[in-house]
């Protein structure tokens, strides 16, 4: 029977099935191992529960299981029915387990939205130059397929041009390191890049922080000339980029490849790569714990 004990013996396995290494999946475990109690007394002490605090199923597996079943669902994104066949449960119990164990994961990772506000509460420069490396900052977005939807008015809301896919988009801010400090929610797969920035408002940051953005922003100086924007010169029509511009642009370029690097080690959880498979009520929760993840291994590594 597949177990945490097993899996974590074998190193190179552990990392392709959870996109941690063992000492990191330790790390987690030893935060979730203390946050358990009383996220449980919180769920079963809920306003709305019949039963009494005690009562009810007992859970079949440990924690270090269903924290393993969490970490192999997003990061292989495979079936509750292999999953279960995997843990030796069935199917129902698999999404049980699952479900309630993800909001103690969530409670122990930097997910974007804890990042968020430790750039609100920024008071001195070591904080702002831990934060923000060398004063800069990217944004971009990232889209995903989702499944057709039936309704006429949402296959037209939800389809992607670009993409030739019905997707939703999420608009993510990293910085030098590559540590994710903001996420919007999703968005629908229409809206243009940088129409969700203009319907979410710009991130929390601090004044004289560069934002490093693609051309998919264009116009964003002048709607916002409050921001410390770098953003690539567009080539004119029937005319050719100086070679400053050219050098600008490529340095540019260079610098925001870390985003771009970001998104794809979002995208080796294969819950952010294929098409997503839950609803859509639950996108949020999922990229941020996505996200937690990936800025979790970074921190830890």
């Amino acid at each position: 029977m597949f177990s945490y004990e097993k899996l974590v013996r074998k190193p190179k396995t552990f990392r392709t099935f959870t996109g941690l290494t063992p000492e990191q999946g330790k790390t987690l475990y030893t935060e979730i191992e203390k946050q358990y109690p009383k996220q449980e007394q919180k769920r079963l002490g809920r306003k709305h529960r019949k039963r009494a605090i005690g009562a009810g199923r007992k859970f079949k597996r440990s924690v270090q299981d269903r924290m393993l079943m969490v970490l192999m669902y997003y990061r292989l994104y495979i079936t509750n029915e292999l999953l279960g066949y995997l843990f030796d449960l069935d199917q129902s119990t698999i999404s049980r387990d699952v479900k309630y164990i993800e909001p103690v994961i969530k409670s122990c990772i930097p997910i974007p939205e804890k990042m968020t506000k430790k750039t609100r509460r920024i008071g001195t420069i070591e904080e702002l130059l831990e934060l923000f490396p060398e004063m800069k900052a990217f944004l971009d977005a990232t889209e995903q397929e989702i499944p057709r939807p039936k309704n006429k008015r949402r296959r037209k809301n939800y389809y992607s041009g670009k993409k030739k896919k019905h997707t939703v988009k999420t608009q993510i801010m990293v910085n030098k390191k590559g540590l994710i400090l903001h996420k919007t929610k999703h968005r629908k797969g229409k809206q243009h890049d940088y129409d969700i920035f203009k319907k979410n408002k710009p991130p929390p940051i601090p004044p004289k922080i560069e934002i490093g953005v693609d051309l998919g922003y264009y116009g964003i100086e002048k709607d916002y000339p409050e921001l410390n924007i770098n953003i690539p010169v567009k080539k004119p029509k029937r005319k050719e980029l100086t070679r400053q511009e050219k050098r600008q642009n490529k340095k540019l370029r260079k610098e925001r490849v870390i985003v771009e690097h970001t998104l794809s080690r979002m995208k080796k959880f294969r819950i952010m790569k294929e098409e997503f498979r839950n609803r859509l009520t639950r996108y949020d929760r999922m990229t941020s714990i996505v996200c937690g993840l990936v800025n979790f291994t970074l921190l830890n590594h």
